[in-house]
Order: structure tokens, then sequence, then C-alpha cells
């Protein structure tokens, strides 16, 4: 949390002033914006290395500030402080994708790319044909929306024989400016030419390899990959086979890709919401996510609490006086934490199974989302902007302890579950759900990161 110091208090006044009297409008925040630059020694964090206004910063500030207000109060800044951002989508079009806007199918993967495009907010839109290379759309954004057969409207753009990966997310991530936010909409089968009588083992290593040297040259990128299923009817072309008739369902995939900092700022600002959550998505999974910090408080007198504990005067991390409960020795107790940020589905956050949990005693951890029913009086200042309890259990037979928590970024099994070696039986099962070769060219994008895990925070334990 921010603090004030030194020369920050004319700005922390400022803000201070806005929230009470309610005028959180452009010209105030540009108001507050030339008292930070007026006074560059004392802004801190405030700006960047060019002098510009830091918003993730200034924004954690007003948090700060807004908190300690009775009522509390909010202001979101990201809106004036940062320039609009603007959408290229990327639409491939692949022998292998055709069928799926065939006019006795349901239309599913039209219906995505137009949620994209209307709810992203501005405005700004570009829309591109890919398959042997990158096309601009020869029409309008509207035109495309209205467009019932968009496949036969672009017939004849590019050659639909291939998908050239290499050339597409080469040109998209070079092209690609700061508040440039692209997407691919794709089935994500790697299909470059001429693979005649190349094993499936070199062609998975070839799209692997290809795929970390891409990302890697651009360390400051992250990738959003969200897995859909849409009605399929047409032929379908196996790896190095003729092409089947089939008719059904099959996956495809939406990859959004932007600067880090592009994709946390649209995280956090509810208006990309709808964006970021497409209808119908089965399963996400955000590459290069750096970790989170964490804003959590302990929850007092909690209905599953057990033992005593009191919380440290000195340290918002650590309780004191611990005692375990006198007839079973456990000490149990509850914190409150934000980890709405992490912009995961609760499911995931809610499975205990995805963090590791460590101390001398043996503490065991729930996750539950927070619901109405937690919330009362005693309680209602700490639940506030929280989104999740995160409760503690353990034999406290020790004079101090440690508990340290994180909560993991594996590798998805749902992207390996979705993934197959072999696309030659239309009528197996897994069929309708696998894609051919998807987790070595995914793997090969997670391969250019760093690894980081979501969050993490430890409790300190006294007697």
């Amino acid at each position: 949390m921010a603090a004030a110091c030194g020369g920050r208090g004319g700005v922390e006044r400022a803000i201070r002033d806005a929230l009470v009297s309610g005028d959180t409008t452009q010209a105030r925040f540009d108001s507050i914006v030339a008292l930070i630059k007026s006074d560059s020694r004392h802004a801190g964090n405030l700006l960047d290395d060019n002098g510009n206004i830091n918003v993730d910063a200034m924004q954690e500030l007003v948090d700060d500030i807004g908190s300690q207000l009775r009522p509390p109060a909010s202001w979101n800044i990201r809106a004036y402080g940062q320039a609009a951002l603007s959408l290229s989508i990327y639409f491939e079009r692949s022998g292998s994708m055709i069928p799926y806007d065939s006019k006795s199918g349901g239309g599913q993967l039209k219906k995505t790319v137009n949620d994209l495009i209307n709810f992203f907010p501005g405005g700004n839109t570009a829309i591109n044909i890919v398959n042997d290379n990158i096309y601009p759309y020869n029409g309008t954004v509207e035109s495309f929306l209205q467009d019932r057969d968009i496949y036969a409207s672009t017939k004849g753009v590019g050659d639909a024989s291939f998908t050239d990966f290499s050339l597409i997310f080469n040109k998209i991530l070079s092209a690609q400016k700061a508040n440039e936010v692209s997407v691919l909409i794709s089935d994500m089968i790697y299909s470059p030419t001429d693979t005649r009588d190349l094993s499936v083992d070199k062609i998975f290593n070839e799209e692997n390899s290809l795929a970390t040297s891409l990302f890697k040259k651009f360390n400051s990128k992250s990738v959003i990959i969200y897995k859909l299923q849409g009605d399929y009817n047409g032929p379908y072309y196996p790896y190095n086979q003729a092409s089947v008739d089939y008719h059904g369902t099959r996956p495809y995939y939406v990859l959004v890709i932007a600067d880090a900092t592009v994709i946390n700022r649209m995280m956090a600002d509810s208006s990309f919401s709808r964006f970021l959550a497409p209808a119908g998505a089965q399963a996400s999974y955000r590459f290069n996510q750096g970790s989170g910090n964490l804003d959590y408080c302990f929850v007092l007198g909690h209905k599953d609490d057990a033992g005593r504990y009191r919380p440290s005067r000195d340290d918002r991390f650590s309780l004191t006086h611990c005692e375990g409960d006198r007839t079973t020795g456990k000490l149990v107790f509850t914190i409150a934490a934000n980890l709405g940020g992490l912009g995961k589905s609760d499911d995931f956050l809610s499975n205990a199974d995805n963090y590791n949990i460590s101390s001398q005693s043996g503490f065991e951890l729930k996750v539950r989302h927070i619901t109405d029913a937690d919330i009362n009086n005693r309680n209602r200042d700490a639940l506030d902007g929280m989104t999740h309890l995160l409760t503690f259990t353990g034999k406290w037979n020790a004079g101090a302890d440690d508990i340290t928590v994180t909560l993991r970024n594996d590798f998805p099994q749902w992207i390996a579950q979705s993934s197959t070696d072999d696309d030659t039986n239309t009528a197996a099962s897994a069929f309708a759900t696998t894609t051919f070769g998807l987790e070595q060219f995914l793997r090969g994008i997670a391969a250019a990161y760093p690894k980081a895990d979501y969050a993490s925070l430890v409790i300190h334990l006294h007697r």
C-alpha cells in the first residue's frame, strides 16, 4: 500500500479532496497530474523514467486513500491516465477453418469474433485475414459484423491450403504498437507447406522450437489463449492424409496478444470484463503472467476459528499470543484475500490443490469464495473488497512458525487434454475436443518466458 511521505502530502490531500467532493473528473485528474509533475523530486514512483505518470502507482495511492475514508470511496483513474487501446483482429481463413461457418451450423465462431469486436471499449478496430500471409479485410467493421458467410465473402484472399504460423506470429508481434491488442482466431493446427514423409515427432519438434524462438524475441508480450467449441460441417484435413467429411463439433481458439502491462491494465479495468471472458470459453491460460501482490487481512472471530491468537500491532502479517485449542491442540484462523486481480476462475482459485503451503506445524489450507452469507456487521470491514477466505488449520506445537503459501502457475492440464498426435479417426470420441499438435506449440510459447508463481504470502506466528 502507498503511504504518505515528504512532499507527496500535497498530492495526497488533492486526491482526498477529489474523493470527498466526488469531483472525479478528467479536469481534476489533470490538475493532480500537474501537481505531481511540478515537484518531481517528491513524486517517488508516481512518475516513470520518462517523466510520465505511472498510472498503476497512482491508482494504488488513490485506492489506499479511498479505503481510509468513511464511507470508503473509489476512483478509476486508468480511463484518464492511459492512452486508448486499439484492436487488431487476425481471422484465419484456411481449409480447416471454413467448415466452422457453414450455413447449416450454429455460427459460434463468427459470433465469438463479433463479440470480441463489440465488447472492446473504444471501437478502434482493424480486421485482417490470415493464411499464407496477412491480408487487410476488404470491407468495413460493420460489413464484417453483418456478414452471414464470411468465408464466401473472403474467397480468394491468400492461399487457404496452409497457414504460415511463423510469418503470421512474427508479423503480429513485430508490428504491434504499445497500446494495441492483437487477437488471432484459429484452430491452432500447425500446417506449413510440404509436410509429406515428415514424421509426427519431427513436425511437433519443429513447431515447439518455432514457438519458443518467435516469442522469446518479444519478452515484454503476454498471451491469453481461450478454448471454445463450435459446429463443424465440411472437409477436415488430417495430418498427411486425404480430407474426410466431418459433421459435429470441433475446438477453436482465441489468442489475445499484447504487452504484459496492457493485459494487466485490461484485467484491472471492468470495462474489459466481457472482452476478456468470451461467451462459451471452456478454458483459458495466460502466458507470461508475473507474480501479483495479494491484499489480505485477518478475519477475527471467524466461525471456523479454534485456539487463540492476536494480530500483531507491529506487523500486519503476524499473529501473536498463539495457543492451540485445549482439547484438540489445533490452531485455526482465517484470512480474507483479494484474488480477483489474478484473472483466474473461481474453480481454480478455490481449489486448495493449486496452492503450496509449508510450515513446521503442518498447517493445511481450505479456500472458498466469499458469499453474502459470510458477511456480518462484525467482519464487514475486513471482507470489503476481498474475494476469498483462506482458512489455516494446524497443530500448534512451536514457539514460532512461518506459514508460506504460494499459488502455483502450472502448465494447465486442459491443454494436454485438448491435444492429440493422431487426428485421422474422426469417429473417435476425443476427435471433437482435441487439436493436432496443440500442446507442443503452446509449450513452446511457455518456454519462451520465465516462470513465475501467481502470488505468494507469508504469515508469521508467535506465542
